[in-house]
């Protein structure tokens, strides 16, 4: 079964759960790590960790965070090694987050992204694989690009 961890804030907590909603339709195990209501409060920085870490550990293949523009689910996503959060606000760049840089975890914003709009890029981002759609020379290049971002992360999280 294909797995994912869902998480939002406050101000993300109304595309989380169409994004959730889709997810589920689609044949997914969602492990929902908050909010799970509006009352259950929680900040971008509580979240994003849980999310972060099912990702880390190799629990879910992948991650989505919404908070208010995506911004700060990603800064606290990308604090953990081998999570590779991108924020997006359009289809192209979600596709383009997992085809050029391998985004495991995918940020969104409830003040910028529409409920329609975030399904669009949602789907556009899981459908993506890495290199997708370029000549072998540059699907080459991606690889080792990647490669060295590992090895910088590897340089920092000693």
């Amino acid at each position: 079964m294909k797995k994912i961890a869902i998480g939002s804030d406050k101000s993300g907590f109304p595309l989380k759960e169409a994004l959730k909603e889709y997810l589920v339709s689609q044949g997914f195990e969602v492990q929902d790590l908050g909010m799970q209501n509006m009352e259950d409060f929680q900040a971008y920085y509580q979240v994003a960790p849980k999310v972060a870490q099912k990702v880390q550990s190799g629990e879910v293949q992948r991650g989505v965070l919404c908070c208010g523009t995506g911004m700060g689910m990603a800064i606290v996503a990308n604090k953990f090694k081998g999570v590779y959060a991108a924020v997006v606000e359009g289809s192209y760049c979600a596709k383009m987050a997992k085809v050029i840089n391998r985004a495991n975890v995918l940020t969104m914003g409830g003040w910028v992204v529409a409920p329609q709009q975030g399904i669009d890029m949602l789907q556009r981002w899981l459908e993506a694989s890495p290199g997708e759609g370029f000549p072998p020379d540059r699907q080459d290049f991606l690889e080792n690009a990647f490669g060295k971002v590992q090895e910088i992360e590897e340089q920092q999280f000693k």
